[in-house]
């Protein structure tokens, strides 16, 4: 670069002649080589004056151009020094053009330097071609510090503020979130930092398991990172996509298929601003459906959901339609239903802490059962094709409400699968989801950028683990079969031990496990104890019976459930315990519904249902205090 600028002087020089006089002789220009030849050296001693010549080319943006300018003001104003003292005509203005002239031709060799070496960079296997999601004051300390590190560049900015697409900062270009897998393809993007100080672990999760699916390394910077006692940014770093964690091999690829039963309809998700109704409407919005309407009783769940989905819909030409409102509130299921003509319904919405639904018996069971019931009535009666419920483990020999409360949704939508032949009904059954709202990533994550404790419940506590995206591919999947009344489960391999996810976490932001081992090692693991309702392990279903299904990852179950009778007289026992509000009795009704629920924490002073489940002997409870 030096060599060239020491050919820009002369070039600029005889540019300037030629712009000043409108045409420049030869004879002319060799007079002023003696200045020329002057000019030169001093143009190289300028820039190592000013630290110009340190600069790298993927550094050179706002003070490298500042320090540009005053190079060319300085170049200018010697070679005017120089035409006073030979005695040259040469006029003011000339020096100026020329400074000018200088100038531009500097900034733009080293722009179009830099724009080569970013192609050169794209199929580098030596560089990481990076991009930060995030605009604020955290991803631009982080494109400061990226800056100074060889094997690494800074290709783009990413942000979910729409209006932010297409702004430039310090050089690199803003895009839409939401338009990142073609940005990922145009640059060849390796990795992905996501800079988002103030978002919530869910949002940062779901961006990461977004992002994962397109093969991407997301890396995240704490909200901590900034008072991180001195440390580089970079060293703060910790992997955010949940599959590392998970105890076997991601289903991505696994997971295909299902998209004709969706495309050109009409379709309906309940929860759609939640973790897995979000990403069941990015999924379905790739399989071209007519129409999807976003069910959501969160005003704010909905907002962020339908704003995406817009975006998407640019693409597909699908209508958007958001809806804000309750699964119970029947009136208004059977007017969406009937005025969108709906073909599929996703019911996705539910209550689903375990702890919160144990202290809320009789608004859990509301939502999850009786919810449940209304939409899936009104989707027979309105002749939908299909309609999936999304269920849990916890709903295979429960030990808390919430999971009983899913099996009672699941006895109204077996049920109706057997009075109904129009309507193909499917139940879908997955473990713990990684990333979600409330799921211990999240948690852990928190714990740890905190310096810790982590906790867990129970060192010998196990759960079953899928990602987000593995969850909705699966609902997707299971929605495409058409046997009625089948409940679907997906192949997870062996359940995951709690602590040693814990473990794996601590050790993969950078941390060691403080125990009796290794005492002076960074961050402790706490056992806390079970909370209410909580169970040391988790079923997947309740009688051995399952089958395989045309696809190697999906099993299928048939279990045996009640009678049209017997689950009107449930759900008109549900509706009037609800009504007492009394949770004690909301409990007895679910007991009743379900014979295998066995509570492992009942309400204060509750000696009735203490005496019901013991003359069952369903459970050995603990003496009353």
């Amino acid at each position: 670069m030096l060599a060239a600028d020491a050919v820009l002087v002369p070039v600029a020089f005889v540019l300037a002649l030629a712009l000043q006089y409108s045409r420049v002789q030869v004879e002319a220009a060799l007079t002023y080589a003696s200045m020329i030849g002057f000019l030169v050296p001093v143009c190289i001693a300028l820039e190592f004056a000013l630290g110009l010549h340190r600069v790298r080319l993927k550094d050179y943006r706002g003070d490298e151009t500042l320090r540009t300018i005053w190079l060319a003001v300085l170049l200018g104003a010697v070679s005017a020094a120089l035409s006073f003292w030979a005695g040259s005509r040469l006029p003011e203005s000339f020096h100026i053009l020329f400074a000018i002239l200088f100038g531009l031709g500097y900034f733009s060799m080293r722009q179009a330097a830099l724009l080569v070496l970013r192609k050169l960079y794209r199929r580098s296997k030596i560089v990481r071609r990076i991009a930060i999601y995030g605009t604020g004051s955290l991803a631009m300390a982080l494109a400061r510090e990226l800056r100074e590190a060889n094997d690494m560049m800074v290709y783009a900015f990413l942000d979910d503020n729409l209006h932010m697409e297409g702004m430039v900062l310090n050089g690199v270009p803003v895009y839409a979130g939401v338009r990142a897998g073609k940005l990922l393809d145009h640059f060849n993007i390796n990795t992905v930092i996501l800079a988002l100080p103030d978002a919530s672990e869910e949002r940062r999760t779901l961006i990461a398991t977004r992002l994962g699916r397109l093969g991407i390394e997301v890396q995240n910077i704490s909200a901590f990172a900034e008072f991180s006692g001195g440390k580089r940014l970079l060293e703060t770093m910790m992997p955010t996509a949940p599959t590392a964690l998970l105890a076997r091999e991601a289903l991505h690829e696994s997971l295909k298929g299902g998209h004709s039963a969706y495309r050109g309809r009409n379709i309906l998700i309940s929860g759609a601003g939640g973790s897995i109704g979000v990403e069941l409407c990015r999924q379905i919005m790739q399989c071209g459906p007519a129409r999807l309407v976003l069910y959501e009783i969160s005003e704010i769940a909905l907002y962020h959901a339908e704003n995406e989905m817009r975006v998407l819909a640019e693409q597909t030409g699908a209508v958007i339609v958001p809806v804000l409102g309750s699964i119970a509130d029947e009136t208004q299921v059977r007017a969406v239903l009937e005025s969108h003509q709906i073909d599929v319904v996703f019911h996705a919405a539910a209550y689903k802490h375990v702890p919160i639904v144990e202290a809320n018996a009789r608004v859990g069971v509301a939502n999850n059962s009786l919810g449940t019931a209304v939409l899936a009535k009104a989707a027979a009666r309105a002749q939908v094709g299909r309609f999936v419920l999304v269920s849990s483990d916890k709903a295979v020999r429960p030990g808390n409400l919430m999971g009983a409360s899913k099996r009672v949704a699941e006895l109204v939508v077996q049920d109706l699968a057997a009075r109904f032949d129009h309507t193909v009904f499917s139940i879908v059954r997955f473990g713990n989801v990684l990333g979600s709202s409330g799921s211990v990533i999240p948690k852990f994550q928190d714990q740890i950028e905190r310096g810790g404790p982590v906790t867990v419940t129970n060192e010998r506590v196990t759960r079953y683990f899928m990602t987000i995206p593995e969850a909705a591919r699966l609902v997707l999947e299971a929605g495409a079969f058409d046997e009625s009344g089948t409940l679907y489960v997906l192949d997870m391999g062996k359940p995951v031990r709690i602590a040693d996810l814990a473990r794996k976490m601590i050790e993969a932001a950078g941390y060691t496990v403080r125990d009796a081992g290794n005492p002076e090692g960074d961050i402790e693991i706490v056992t806390t104890g079970l909370r209410p309702g909580e169970k040391l392990h988790e079923e997947l279903f309740i009688q051995s019976n399952a089958e395989r299904t045309s696809h190697p990852k999906i099993m299928k179950i048939r279990e045996a459930h009640l009678s049209e009778l017997e689950t009107a007289a449930v759900l008109r026992s549900l509706r009037d315990a609800i009504g007492s509000g009394n949770d004690e009795a909301v409990i007895a009704a679910v007991v009743s519904a379900v014979q295998e629920y066995a509570p492992q924490s009942l309400p204060e002073n509750a000696p009735q249902m203490r005496a019901v489940l013991q003359r069952d002997k369903r459970v050995a409870l603990p003496p009353a205090e």
